[in-house]
């Protein structure tokens, strides 16, 4: 078979000049005991549940892998050292019948030096014992369902148990480095370097700068004279290239700074409005775990595609080579960890660890420009404004993620009551058109932070945007979810309106859809789970989520039936969004059953325009097109309005 998942895995900290994947058929058993025979085969790096792993093993709590592995014969003065870059949940490993390494958590990497457990001629097996608890609810799990449920198991999904991520080998030298950290300097003109490792040290930048020294100094500044920034439209990496002793790592990173001024993130100093959706890191055949590179590539690509410039990787920590491939497309990230699902010590622990770890791990990539923790209270058992000690936790995590990267936003728990937060988010889904308009408006310029929650088919509460002693009134606020309709043609009927209520704040930051494709049961994805485009009633979601939008000035009354009249012509106001960094000046058209119109635009940045009136004149039914053309003629926004005579 061909080796599934060949490319190099850790592109944030890179050995791959010389490395060897262990992926592909490893022996497989079930049950809690040690085996003595391996009647099964599994593939690796793929989740015991889902059909690329060749298993298909549900609710199964533990698991043994077994392998031959063979150092290759040059690297046989060096260390060898076994990766691996995720394992759910709770990984024993061992070496020709010795202990190499044990370690709990399903979503961080971990390795071993295994050198002296191979055998003279440096081969071994390789055996791995995985316990994945089906009750999940006290250990980091994110979406994986659990058994017995969480309170959130309606939108749970098939666990991803078992060896996850690639496993690899490596060799490299007794003292290496163990750590590299590359931040770009505040004033955007160099790279400052954190290294931990043995000396002497040689730190580069290929065709920018070298610097070299005996011993390490601390954090290093190296400098680029004409730099060159990170951006979406230009997605520009530095590669910086770290020999200490006998070891070399290379690493990269971009130059951007996020920064909050007003009511919009800036970035680079330039006002960019949030424009995102939500990926929950799902495949049809892999679970956890994408296919292949290339999947993790074209969801990044589907999401541009559809107009959106930032993706929130919903609690889950992401395969490394996702974020390589956004860091290379310029695609912005919102990170958050995997949630527990009730609230004990050892649950807060094991959150604050996994958190702590995707700080360490991903800290590099500059695509990712807002960190969270908590969300809408998972793990916290909903009562976060009824109870000091789930404020303190919430709390304690901002301030843990502030700690460890002061320059980046940070969210403490999305969606629903804040507690000590750089952003104020809330996440609120609502399908009837009038209420939802009245909600949001109210929720962004009013100071009543309340608003109403379905969490059962008849069972509602209403949250709050902010727990006792947090004033949310001087911080940038967004929608972190939304979204509404049962059909793909009344999503698509949802996303046009509900964007549009959204665009005609200005006060609001931004958004982020849910969400990007469906999921088994979740049919509430732009694309379907195999990631097809949907028939989503003639909404095209790049038009929604435009630089430049219409926001068409009516009270819709259902699909089909945008704007319902009794008159021979009827006035439509129509008001522009513009989100671009200069000013718009353009053309309005419109069209409707043969008759057309135009008006002159003029659109400043980051406002909404006074409404434009739309005269139709309505002889029949039919769909009102709008658009708007440029200066050049370059059409640059479009939207349209169903309209019913009677």
């Amino acid at each position: 078979m061909n080796t599934p998942r060949p490319e190099y895995p850790r592109p944030h900290f890179d050995r791959s000049s010389r490395w060897l994947t262990l992926n592909g058929e490893w022996d497989f058993a079930r049950g809690a005991d040690d085996p003595t025979d391996f009647p099964e085969t599994i593939v690796v790096p793929f989740p015991w549940e889902h059909p690329d792993s060749g298993v298909m093993a549900y609710w199964l709590p533990t698991a043994w892998y077994r392998r031959h592995i063979d150092r290759p014969a040059e690297w046989a003065a060096e260390r060898t050292i076994l990766h691996f870059g995720a394992v759910h949940h709770h990984a024993t490993v061992w070496v020709n019948g010795q202990l190499a390494v044990e370690h709990e958590g399903g979503y961080l990497p971990f390795e071993a030096d295994i050198t002296d457990l191979l055998d003279s001629s440096g081969t071994g097996t390789l055996l791995v014992r995985v316990q994945a608890p089906t009750d999940k609810r006290f250990i980091p799990h994110g979406k994986q369902r659990s058994l017995p449920a969480d309170d959130y198991d309606g939108c749970a999904f098939t666990p991803s148990s078992g060896i996850w991520q690639t496993v690899w080998l490596e060799p490299r030298p007794p003292e290496y480095i163990s750590q590299l950290d590359l931040r770009p300097t505040p004033a955007l003109d160099g790279i400052e370097v954190t290294v931990v490792g043995p000396a002497p040290i040689r730190i580069e930048i290929p065709g920018v700068v070298v610097r070299e020294y005996d011993e390490l100094p601390g954090p290093i500044t190296l400098p680029i004279p004409e730099p060159r920034l990170w951006s979406p439209e230009d997605p520009y990496l530095y590669d910086v290239v770290v020999t200490a002793g006998e070891d070399t790592v290379r690493g990269y990173t971009g130059l951007r700074k996020i920064e909050w001024q007003g009511p919009n993130l800036t970035l680079n100093g330039v006002p960019t409005y949030v424009r995102g959706v939500l990926d929950q890191g799902f495949w049809p055949s892999a679970g956890h775990a994408a296919p292949s590179d290339e999947a993790l590539r074209r969801d990044l690509e589907l999401a541009r595609e559809a107009g959106f410039n930032l993706v929130r990787k919903h609690i889950k920590l992401e395969d490394p080579r996702w974020l390589y491939w956004a860091d290379r497309l310029g695609m912005l990230v919102w990170a958050e960890p995997p949630s527990t699902g009730r609230f004990t010590d050892e649950a807060v622990a094991a959150f604050e660890d996994v958190t702590a770890g995707m700080m360490a791990r991903d800290g590099n990539h500059p695509s990712i420009v807002i960190w969270a923790a908590y969300n809408e209270e998972w793990g916290l058992d909903w009562d976060v404004p009824g109870d000091p000690a789930k404020q303190d936790a919430v709390r304690r995590a901002y301030r843990l993620i502030r700690q460890l990267d002061p320059s980046r936003p940070v969210v403490d728990n999305s969606g629903w009551a804040h507690v000590e937060t750089d952003l104020v988010d809330w996440h609120y889904y609502d399908d009837d058109a009038t209420s939802w308009a009245a909600v949001v408006d109210r929720l962004i310029n009013t100071a009543d932070g309340s608003f109403p929650v379905r969490l059962g088919p008849d069972f509602v509460v209403d949250k709050v945007i902010a727990a006792p002693g947090f004033d949310p009134g001087d911080k940038p606020q967004l929608n972190g979810e939304y979204g509404g309709g049962s059909t793909s043609v009344e999503r698509g009927w949802h996303l046009r309106w509900q964007t549009q209520e959204l665009r005609r704040h200005p006060r609001n930051a931004g958004y982020i859809y849910t969400e990007l494709y469906d999921i088994e049961h979740e049919t509430v994805g732009i694309y379907t789970y195999d990631r097809r485009t949907k028939d989503l009633g003639g909404t095209v979601p790049s038009d929604v989520h435009a630089e430049t939008t219409l926001i068409v000035d009516v009270t819709p009354e259902a699909p089909g039936r945008d704007l319902v009249v009794s008159t021979d012509s009827a006035t439509v106001p129509v008001r522009v969004s513009h989100h671009g960094t200069e000013p718009l000046l353009g053309t309005l058209h419109w069209s409707l059953s043969g008759a057309v119109g135009s008006a002159p635009v003029e659109a400043k940045p980051f406002a909404v325009t006074d409404p434009l009136e739309v005269v139709i004149p309505v002889a029949r039914s039919g769909r009102l097109h709008l658009w708007i053309t440029d200066a050049a003629g370059t059409t640059v926004a479009r939207s349209f309005a169903d309209v019913t005579q009677y």
